[in-house]
C-alpha cells in the first residue's frame, strides 16, 4: 500500500519570509557560520513524534534538536536553544530553513 504524501511546510500564513543568506552555498570555511534546520514527524505506537535539528554545516554535526508532540515554534526555539547553549554566543551565524510556519513565527525571528 502506497503512503500518502502529508504538506509539512506550510508558510503561506507566515510573516515576511527573510532574505535567502546562504543562496546554496551548503560548502563553508569554519565552524558556526551557517546552520540548517528543518523538522519531521516520526510514526510510534502512540502516536506521531516531531523532531527539529540544527546542523552546522561546516561539520555537519547535529547540534541541537528537540522532540515534541507538537510541531509548533517552541519545537523550533528548544532545537535553537541547545544550539546555542552548545555552541555558545555565536556571531553572525546563519540560520536556514524551509521558513514554514514554525520558523517564520515571530519568536522564532527575534532568537
Amino acid at each position: 500500500m502506497a503512503k500518502r504524501f502529508v504538506v509539512t511546510t506550510d508558510s503561506k500564513n507566515t510573516m515576511q519570509p527573510a532574505s535567502d543568506q546562504l543562496k546554496r552555498q551548503f560548502k563553508v570555511k569554519a565552524p558556526n557560520r551557517a546552520w540548517v534546520s528543518d523538522t519531521t514527524f516520526i510514526a510510534t505506537r502512540q502516536g506521531w513524534l516531531y523532531l527539529a535539528v540544527i546542523l552546522d554545516l561546516y561539520s555537519r554535526q547535529v547540534i541541537g534538536w528537540a522532540m515534541g508532540n507538537r510541531n509548533d515554534r517552541q519545537l523550533v526555539s528548544s532545537a535553537l536553544t541547545m544550539a546555542v547553549w552548545r555552541r555558545g554566543m555565536v556571531k553572525q551565524v546563519i540560520v536556514h530553513s524551509d521558513q514554514g510556519s514554525t520558523y517564520a513565527s515571530s519568536i522564532i525571528k527575534t532568537f
